[in-house]
């Protein structure tokens, strides 16, 4: 069979088919499961670099491998899924798809640009990178569920579609500007991540999601 199947990647095979359940969810107007996939996807995305590198015999070809298969899983869990799941909550005029389209090219570009860096600084060090270059793809994982667990707050559904536009479009800039973030701890970012998680598997679990009950179904 082509392609590798150990350990090293099963995470990241988990997450994409995260991503492919929540294209399906969010298609069908189950906004709630969709979000949920996707900050299920970010869980995952959190942990399969560092599982990867706990097998120290890896060769220059599974090492090659699990970048471009993390990029090409991170284009769908966080470029393709965000797109859909923001076309089902609003952002369905011609500008706003036209913005979409700019995200996922966004996010295309850094991806593509993150595998060429990460492969030169993978043959130069073993060592975690420390800094992130510009905004990591993965941050749509916590700022869509954020603004879906909120979106009770805003005093209608045009102020949230107002939100929703500004946050695609400045995330999706940031993909691309170069400078240097800090990369946070793991233990940071997990309880981040786990916390929107959970949250959204309580509204899942209950039933009615809160978007539900801003924008009840006709």
């Amino acid at each position: 069979m082509i392609g590798f199947y150990d350990y090293t990647v099963v995470l990241t095979y988990i997450s994409f088919l995260s991503a492919v359940a929540g294209i399906f969810c969010a298609s069908s107007s189950h906004l709630n499961w969709a979000v949920f996939c996707l900050a299920f996807s970010g869980l995952c995305d959190m942990f399969d670099g560092k599982i990867a590198r706990t097998k120290k015999n890896r060769t220059e070809d599974e090492k090659s491998f699990g970048i471009q298969i993390d990029s090409l899983c991170d284009v769908v869990c966080f470029g393709v899924l965000p797109i859909v799941i923001c076309y089902r909550m609003g952002m369905d005029r011609i500008y706003s798809m036209v913005l979409l389209a700019l995200y996922g090219l966004a996010g295309m570009i850094r991806l593509g640009y993150f595998n060429v860096m990460e492969a030169k600084r993978q043959a130069a060090t073993e060592e975690a990178r420390k800094y992130y270059q510009g905004l990591p793809i993965t941050s749509m994982a916590i700022a869509l569920p954020v603004l879906f667990l909120v979106s009770p707050l805003f005093p209608g559904k045009l102020a949230f579609t107002v939100v929703l536009h500004i946050a695609v479009a400045a995330v999706g800039f940031l993909f691309i500007l170069n400078f240097r973030l800090k990369k946070p701890s793991a233990r940071q970012v997990f309880l981040i991540v786990a916390i929107v998680a959970a949250a959204v598997t309580v509204l899942v679990f209950a039933g009615r999601s809160w978007w539900e009950m801003l924008h009840p179904r006709s």
